[in-house]
């Protein structure tokens, strides 16, 4: 039986459109960035954002190193906040994936489901507010561009 979102959606089944490239058939230059994101992220586990892109390793290295220095190095943002921030940016973007993920690291950060639901009421408000202000065209304020 086809569901809902099946005739809906036609094309969106389970289709894996890209090759998951495991630890155990990665080449040396992919196992040096899933070793570091593993000695980063203190866990083995290597998620599938990072075994997707490492089907062109230069593109693994990049990303990994870029995400590396934006969420974990000092700064005066605290862990939790990059998450969120994150969230905010991915759901605004509508990739499911990355929701996904920084929610699970939100929470596992101290994130609670009161902060998830505040969260989720700004990212609606500063959404609608934006498309507002683009649709509307409104010039800037004076006092806001100093």
């Amino acid at each position: 039986m086809i569901s809902k979102a099946e005739s809906l959606y036609p094309l969106q089944l389970s289709i894996q459109m890209t090759k998951l490239i495991e630890y155990e058939q990665a080449s040396d230059e992919v196992r040096v960035v899933y070793d570091d994101i593993r000695a980063t992220r203190k866990t083995d586990y290597i998620n599938n954002f990072w075994k997707a892109i490492a089907n062109h390793p230069p593109t693994l290295r990049r990303t990994w190193e870029t995400v590396k220095e934006v969420m974990t190095s000092p700064g005066e943002l605290d862990p939790l906040m990059r998450e969120l921030i994150y969230i905010a940016v991915s759901v605004t973007n509508n990739c499911e994936y990355c929701i996904a993920s920084h929610t699970a690291g939100a929470y596992a950060k101290g994130m609670t489901d009161v902060m998830f639901g505040e969260l989720m009421g700004i990212i609606a408000t500063a959404n609608t507010t934006n498309r507002l202000a683009n649709g509307y065209q409104i010039p800037v304020d004076e006092q806001f561009k100093t």
